[in-house]
């Protein structure tokens, strides 16, 4: 299937689904207006917390798609990436904050311009290292454990992103 024919299919399922929704929410409403209400208020609580997020997020596709070429991520994270590649996705891994979730659609992006999956599983494999929370673990396991377990994180994310790369070598 081509890529236009894929996003025509995905608008039409997008609608189905939140049509879907509307009409169950509907149907829910006459059986159960108070759980209803209180759902929809739950939900409208929490898109007002993750619209910062969700802003954040656009802008920092736009900022990626402004300021870096297709070319250019493709020579820093693409196929020909090389060590500068792995230690790019380990580092903005470490690096990186927030939740997860905001993460995905900058990575889709990425990968759209020519991002490696193994590299994509890198990057999120050591987003379980937080730098804020390291001074925690040494005081509570001591300084060598942190480095060793730290090491093992980063080498585990080399290894899986070397079989992700290799089962999907498109």
């Amino acid at each position: 299937m081509n890529t236009s024919q894929n996003k025509h299919t995905n608008t039409f399922s997008g609608i189905y689904f939140v049509s879907s929704v509307l009409v169950l929410y509907g149907v829910l409403f006459l059986f159960y207006p108070r759980r209803i209400q209180h759902a929809l208020r739950t939900s409208g609580v929490l898109l007002i917390k993750i619209l910062p997020v969700f802003a954040v997020v656009i802008l920092s596709m736009a900022v990626i798609n402004y300021l870096f070429t297709p070319r250019t991520i493709s020579r820093a994270v693409g196929k020909g990436s090389g060590i500068k590649g792995w230690l790019l996705a380990i580092g903005t891994g470490i690096l990186s904050h927030g939740p997860v979730y905001a993460w995905f659609p900058v990575l889709k992006e990425l990968r759209q311009h020519g991002m490696r999956k193994g590299l994509i599983a890198a990057f999120l494999y050591n987003r379980a290292i937080k730098i804020p929370l390291l001074p925690m673990m040494v005081y509570y396991f001591g300084a060598p454990f942190v480095c060793i377990v730290l090491l093992w994180m980063i080498l585990a994310s080399l290894v899986e992103g070397v079989i992700i790369d290799m089962v999907d070598s498109e």
